[in-house]
């Protein structure tokens, strides 16, 4: 069976159709002849969307599409800051077949959009054969509509335990305004869009942050939707800020509402691990989230900072890649809380992860919360770098 092939380009045209226009061109002839099966789009909030699709679209044609607003993107080893810009990757070749489908409502149904969007990629990647035995969903959800972690458990039911999931929650340059997600020549609010892919050969969803735990385990006693109001029977802002605020930034939480990028809550998962949950202050002494923590969940407070956060790029694009003979693209989805911690090292970041991909394309973009699960209902994660390798 022949290989994948790829090509990635990004383009910071000021004019919406010209950039996606340019950007899919250009990845387009890095694919040395081959079909393209599968086109990913990257992009800034600043373009008109439908404008920017149009633009790919005059190049790749009815090419199945899927892509996100972002809160800056990674391609040819480059960064590009939030608001620069847009990002096009296609993939070619028979080695896997690709089937891509959305749908809309996850602030009222998220689960129902999980297992909708699911049934239906995973019917437009044709029928399981000898050829093709194994999978992997990618999953990629407006970022402010809902909960992810719902739409996940939607996409666990129909899919089952034995396919990974990955990917992100879109952004739009750190606004925290609205943000889109695209299914072919579509601009989708509430709603998330996957893509079903089938191959020869099992595929492998890795992760990590390096976030490190600096409080003693405490329980999660009341929670609702994406508001914690008490751990261990107390507010959580509380119990949060005797561990998270030090020196100034501790007079500045409560009198400014701010939640140091350097501080999290980790979930402790049945092995141990941390799931990170980005936090911040709320009125009455609770805290927000971008994703949902369950009453009666173990917590810890956990903290990162840029040596912890450069640490975990190595390990996780190597293992990703580890199964491949010839890695064509390493799929990477970081979070916008990790660009925080690093700030200017992130460009340092970008260069290990092309350094550990073994000569793949590095595609990917910072978001709003990342996926990765390779077994039970979890693997909603913040502050996390997740990948997969084709």
């Amino acid at each position: 069976m022949t290989q994948t092939s790829s090509g990635a380009a990004a383009s910071t045209a000021e004019d919406a159709f010209a950039a996606g226009a340019g950007a899919a061109r250009a990845a387009t002839e890095s694919l040395d002849g081959a079909a393209a099966r599968l086109v990913l789009v990257y992009s800034s909030v600043r373009y008109d969307l439908s404008q920017l699709l149009a633009g790919v679209r005059s190049i790749t044609g009815d090419v199945p599409l899927l892509g996100a607003t972002t809160a800056g993107h990674v391609v040819a080893g480059h960064y590009t800051a939030p608001g620069r810009g847009v990002a096009v990757m296609v993939l070619g070749g028979e080695r896997y077949r690709f089937g891509v489908a959305s749908a809309v409502g996850m602030a009222e149904a998220p689960e129902r959009v999980g297992e909708q969007l699911t049934t239906a990629a995973r019917a437009g990647a044709g029928p399981v054969d000898t050829t093709h035995q194994h999978s992997a969903v990618l999953l990629l959800t407006d970022g402010l509509a809902g909960d992810g972690q719902r739409v996940l458990k939607g996409v666990h039911r129909v899919a089952g335990a034995a396919v990974p999931v990955v990917g992100g929650a879109a952004g739009d340059d750190r606004r925290m305004s609205a943000t889109a997600v695209f299914h072919d020549d579509q601009v989708l609010s509430d709603a998330a869009v996957g893509v079903w892919i089938s191959s020869p050969d099992p595929l492998l969803v890795t992760c990590a942050h390096g976030w490190l735990p600096v409080s003693a385990p405490e329980v999660i006693t009341r929670a609702e939707g994406l508001v914690i109001h008490e751990i261990g029977g107390r507010p959580a802002a509380e119990v949060y800020g005797e561990h998270a605020v030090l020196g100034q930034v501790g007079a500045r939480l409560a009198e400014e509402g701010e939640s140091p990028a350097s501080y999290a809550l980790g979930v402790i998962e049945p092995d141990g691990s941390h799931a990170v949950r980005g936090v911040y202050p709320l009125p009455g002494g609770a805290l927000g989230t971008f994703t949902s923590v369950e009453e009666f969940s173990a917590v810890q407070v956990v903290t990162a900072d840029t040596e912890a956060v450069l640490a975990t790029v190595e390990p996780v694009v190597a293992a990703a890649v580890a199964g491949l003979d010839r890695p064509r693209a390493l799929l990477a989805f970081d979070c916008i809380g990790r660009a925080d911690i690093l700030g200017e090292a992130v460009h340092e970041e970008v260069a290990a992860m092309t350094a550990a991909a073994r000569g793949a394309e590095v595609f990917g973009f910072y978001s709003y919360g990342e996926f990765a699960r390779s077994a039970g209902v979890g693997g909603t994660h913040n502050a996390t770098l997740c990948a997969l390798a084709l």
